[in-house]
């Protein structure tokens, strides 16, 4: 039987009827304590009114609820949760979070003594879902990780504790989506995966192609390239391997190295699509079936990558990258594409393969040459780990990392060439990855309009005209204060001296209640430059150079926007770019961490491509602001309106840009005082609904996050989905 259970506690919840609920905030609240009554199934239905929501389940087990206790849940729309309390050590209190946003929903809870009580309640609602022809519940079992009671009833809510255990749940998710399909029927194969070869340890060989053999049978060919190799136990392996079908090996006598072998291997390809794999590494399980399904829903693609695996000596799994959809930006700092990567096997043929004198970064060099001229709506990020890369530090690139690194620049230079002039290519903030430097050719620099909204606030602003006049690198500045008020004698005295000393400075006092949309729209119609920076009265200049590195980064096409670096005073990172749809709304990703941090593959220390970035600073072209439109001084009169322009910017056709090489300091809310007042709560909550609601936040992915990420912290953790995600571009 089962049993209605109320909860003990809730918070940012409201109940609307029977059943029925509204989640007020984003981080509503069921606390319920089943130990009462002894029982050993707590028994979860949700039903979203609204579409999908993100629901998750901690488990006290006596030492209180901490972000450590939970339970990954796949978001769902309706969905059946079955916690196993007595598989638990002992447990105090479960508490049940619907969503991470606010929603309206059904919720029932129930306990049952027994397994057949559980198992009651789900049949229940699977048969009325059959019955009435509507699509069945999701169900997900929570249980202590030492049990595993109800397997057959729904999928396990895991915590993850390793990449390990994530991916096989990825696998076993792609397992129920591919598993038992017919073999290929085609007459060639779809895909040829070209690997040279040259003295791998025969276990190696015999790992790769049991990967192989795990894939769609018929479907893709293995062709391995034997670049002279003179091991005995490789030449053994590759002997006793002849004549199997979809497996071919070429031999050469020489060794003339990866660039070589790797066109050998692409001259006898049979497969429309090829990708390149090394010796020592693998593919993970049905990865050439998330790849056809991927190539045959977009057509029109020139180009897929895939996420990966870094493994060990013994390819067990210990990171991952996860990557972004793509982009150009982050490409030019950080070959973050690297495995797997899909060519179009004639393209590919044409642009003439892999060059020699490469050597360590050949696949950076075939990248940028493949790619040059391929329009980004046709290259594709495919959110799949179908590549396991060995990681045991015996590649060419690990022990002869300075003449890789100095091979990749020289691709890059080639790449970024001016008039045929190779561009120059520095260390980024890690000294492994790279910075093209556009701010060192010539150039006449274009007009800046600095606009700043500000109120009194001496310190601040005259810190920041002192910096911007003196510590500030830049020819031809016009500054803009915006003020909605000053009173304080100081401040309007440094106004005057201001005017007074620079010809291009202006400061428009009106006093009026802070609206910090309304007052960069008055800044942006007075100002005169090409570029407009937008820029708090609390930002402190750490290098002179700032500047013209973020009016260098609209040499990228298509850019409109651009965001720097900053740091809190205790010089922890503030803004290293916005996701959006993180915490529900919009964050700011590894916000107070390290400033050292490099973050996934490198990426905080290298430019990149973003959805949003702060405007606390933000450079937008003139161009960008007219297509753009103003900002919202409505909907958004204090946050989010730097959200919605940038959104409305890159829906426009703009790219928005993140630059570490423009680092300043931000006293982040110094002069306006506290937001935790009644009024600023509840104008807060309305802005942030206001951008849920247009953008339908509960379902974006941002195209420089991940999907395997969750959006509930700044410091990513690994999740999964509601279902495996399909190829993507960088579309906002």
């Amino acid at each position: 039987m089962l049993f209605p259970i109320p909860s003990i506690r809730r918070r940012g919840l409201r109940r609307d009827g029977i059943a029925k609920w509204r989640a007020q905030d984003d981080d509503p609240q069921f606390f319920f304590a089943p130990s009462w009554f002894r029982a050993s199934y707590l028994l979860i239905e949700m039903a979203s009114a609204d579409g999908v929501m993100d629901p998750r389940i901690y488990v006290d087990e006596g030492e209180g609820i901490c972000s450590d206790d939970e339970l990954a849940l796949r978001p769902t729309q309706h969905g059946l949760f079955v916690i196993a309390l007595k598989s638990f050590r002992r447990v105090r209190r479960v508490r049940f979070d619907p969503s991470s946003y606010p929603s309206r929903f059904e919720f029932r809870a129930f306990i049952g003594f027994n397994e057949g009580a559980a198992r009651s309640f789900v049949g229940r609602h699977m048969r009325r879902a059959a019955q009435s022809g509507s699509i069945a519940p999701s169900c997900e079992i929570a249980a202590s990780p030492r049990s595993a009671p109800l397997a057959d009833l729904g999928s396990r809510a895991t915590k993850f504790r390793s990449v390990a255990e994530h991916y096989e749940q990825v696998i076993a998710m792609a397992s129920a989506a591919h598993a038992g399909k017919a073999p290929w029927s085609g007459d060639a194969p779809f895909l040829s995966f070209l690997c040279p070869v040259f003295n791998p340890p025969a276990e190696y060989l015999e790992q790769l192609w049991r990967s192989f053999r795990f894939q769609r049978q018929g479907a893709a060919e293995l062709v391995l390239c034997d670049d002279g190799s003179s091991s005995g136990a490789t030449v053994e392996w590759l002997e006793a391997h002849k004549d199997i079908p979809f497996l071919t090996i070429l031999r050469r006598s020489a060794n003339e190295g990866i660039a070589a072998a790797t066109n050998a291997a692409l001259s006898v390809a049979r497969g429309k699509w090829v990708a390149l794999i090394d010796h020592d590494d693998a593919l993970t399980p049905f990865a050439v079936d998330r790849i056809i399904d991927a190539l045959e829903q977009e057509p029109e693609a020139e180009f897929l990558y895939t996420d990966e695996v870094v493994a060990d000596a013994k390819l067990e799994p210990r990171e991952y990258f996860l990557k972004p959809a793509f982009d150009p930006v982050l490409l030019s700092g950080v070959n973050y594409v690297n495995h797997l990567s899909i060519y179009r096997r004639d393209r590919l043929r044409e642009i003439g393969g892999m060059r020699q004198g490469y050597e360590g970064s050949q696949d950076y060099d075939l990248l940028m040459r493949y790619l040059s001229g391929v329009p980004e709506r046709r290259i594709l990020h495919l959110p799949y780990p179908a590549y396991v890369w060995r990681r045991d530090g015996k590649s060419f690139s690990a022990k002869f990392m300075e003449k890789a690194t100095q091979n990749a620049r020289r691709a890059i230079a080639e790449r970024y060439a001016v008039g045929g002039a190779p561009a120059t290519v520095d260390p980024a903030l890690d000294a492994n990855l790279h910075r093209v430097r556009f701010d060192g050719l010539e150039r006449a620099w274009p007009r800046v309009s600095v606009v700043i909204p500000s109120r009194n606030a001496f310190p601040l602003i005259s810190s920041l005209l002192d910096d911007l006049v003196k510590r500030t690198d830049y020819p031809d500045l016009e500054i803009i204060v915006v003020d909605n008020g000053t009173t304080d004698k100081k401040v309007l005295d440094l106004y005057e001296t201001m005017r007074k000393t620079h010809a291009a400075f202006r400061a428009e006092i009106e006093a009026e209640p802070f609206n910090f949309s309304k007052q960069i729209n008055r800044g942006l119609r007075l100002a005169q430059g090409e570029y407009f920076l937008l820029l708090n009265n609390d930002i402190e200049v750490l290098d002179p150079s700032w500047l013209k590195e973020m009016v260098s980064c609209f040499d990228y096409p298509e850019t409109g926007i651009v965001g720097a670096r900053l740091l809190y005073p205790n010089g922890s990172l503030q803004h290293a770019g916005v996701i959006v749809g993180l915490g529900s709304v919009a964050g700011h990703w590894f916000c107070g961490m390290p400033a050292k941090f490099p973050g996934p593959m490198g990426r905080l220390t290298v430019r990149q491509s973003f959805a949003a970035v702060t405007a606390a600073c933000m450079l937008l072209s003139r161009q960008c602001a007219d297509a753009a439109g103003a900002f919202d001084e409505q909907t958004w009169a204090i946050a989010y309106n730097d959200i919605d322009f940038c959104l409305r910017a890159g829906r426009a056709g703009f790219r928005v840009v993140w630059t570490p090489f423009a680092t300043l300091r931000h006293h982040e809310s110094a002069s306006r005082g506290s937001d935790e007042t009644k009024e600023n709560l509840e104008r807060f909550n309305r802005e942030k609904d206001a951008l849920r609601r247009k953008y339908s936040l509960s379902e974006y992915v941002d195209p420089a996050y991940n999907p395997f990420y969750g959006r509930d912290d700044s410091r990513p953790r690994y999740i999964l989905p509601a279902a495996l995600p399909g190829p993507r571009s960088f579309k906002v």
